[in-house]
Order: C-alpha cells, then structure tokens, then sequence
C-alpha cells in the first residue's frame, strides 16, 4: 500500500535516531503538536504516495531539509473522529 490521506505514518528520522507517528490530514484538521500533518506541508506533500521502506527527503525551505525513512502505515478513513479547526 501506498500512503494516502488519513493514513497513519512511522517514519524514522535518521539525524535524530528518532520514530514519530503522524496521521496525514486535509488543512482544515491540522495539528502538528497531535501529529496531525497537513497534506500541502513539506511532510505530507512527499510521503503521499510512497510505500513502507522509501526513504523521502523533505525539504523545508531553501536552506534546509533532512531525510525520513517510511516504517510503517496504517490505513484510515475519514471517519469524523478528527475534528475540523475552529478559526
């Protein structure tokens, strides 16, 4: 399977020797300090469509980027647990 939205991702960030879990979600329910990642961010526009063991390279501004190595995704589905953002 390839990550899609609303999937939960493991990735490995090799600099910090460090595994995160992040869930890929529309920009109306956003939220990076729960791990809900924007599918328009830097993050989410390179790991959609990418399997398990791809290493993706995310580059955050013209200066700097570092590389993820994809562990794992669970699928999901828009199943109104996640609330949109209130504005």
């Amino acid at each position: 399977d390839v990550v899609g939205l609303f999937d939960k991702v493991v990735i490995y960030i090799p600099d910090d020797d460090e595994e995160q879990t992040i869930r890929l979600v529309t920009t109306l329910r956003q939220n990076a300090l729960e791990g809900l990642i924007s599918k328009e961010s830097p993050v989410g526009r390179r790991l959609l469509g990418r399997r398990v063991g791809d290493r993706v390279h995310i580059q955050v501004n013209e200066s700097y980027g570092y590389d993820v190595v994809i562990r794992a995704i669970e699928k999901g589905t828009d199943d109104g647990e996640i609330p949109l953002n209130k504005y």
